[in-house]
């Protein structure tokens, strides 16, 4: 699998959601994120519409699923998403409902390990599970209170852990999130201190975003 990058559309309004994911898809890059806030404000809408407008480019519904595994990632699977997120904080009932789901519409689950108390035991768990990736996560008011706090600091030892592919997300810079590529990452993505101007698309979203798939690119080649 070629390193994928995947572009985290954290607005709140569909049209704005439209612009930066056609920006990020002229830039190069792999995969479009309905982030929560997206989903949140605009529900399934957001992934339909983006699944419309942009046939055939996998949509990853961040819906941090901790309930109602099979019925979630099933409406949000229906609308489009190939992909959608359930968390590692879940009952083992509910991550196993979502891949169930996900079995019925050829789609994919991906498991979020922010907060697990044992990241690494949780994400050898969700693995024998069935999901298909895992997403180490260091969320935005955890950096807030803990700024100390990564990503990184985890992403190790759980790639060693696991056969999944494994991403890193959470408050980390280009230069870090690059870095990831190294160190054994098979998709990095890239939100919003990249491409967003407050809640609003940045408007050099696009060039910034062309630099860093060409250098994401560059370290995939050197690293072949």
């Amino acid at each position: 699998m070629p390193t994928m990058v995947q572009v985290s559309l954290d607005v709140v309004t569909i049209a704005d959601a439209l612009d930066l994911a056609a920006a990020s898809l002229r830039a190069g890059a792999d995969w479009l994120e309905a982030g929560t806030p997206l989903v949140l404000a605009e529900g399934t809408r957001a992934v339909a519409a983006l699944c419309a407008a942009f046939p055939g480019v996998p949509v990853v519904a961040d819906i941090k699923a901790m309930d109602g595994g099979g019925l979630e990632a099933d409406m949000f699977l229906t609308a489009g998403a190939s992909m959608v997120v359930v968390m590692g904080q879940a009952h083992d009932a509910t991550i196993t409902a979502a891949v169930r789901a996900a079995q019925r519409h050829n789609g994919q689950i991906v498991c979020d390990i922010m907060l697990c108390a044992d990241k690494v035991a949780r994400a050898r768990r969700a693995e024998e599970l069935g999901v298909h990736q895992i997403s180490v996560h260091t969320g935005y008011d955890e950096r807030t209170q803990h700024p100390e706090r990564t990503p990184l600091d985890d992403l190790d030892a759980v790639i060693a852990a696991v056969q999944i592919p494994v991403q890193a997300v959470g408050g980390l810079s280009v230069e870090q999130a690059l870095a990831t590529i190294a160190r054994g990452a098979r998709s990095v993505v890239f939100g919003a201190p990249l491409i967003l101007a407050g809640a609003r698309p940045h408007p050099d979203a696009e060039a910034r975003l062309r630099e860093v798939v060409a250098r994401v690119r560059g370290l995939a080649q050197a690293g072949s």
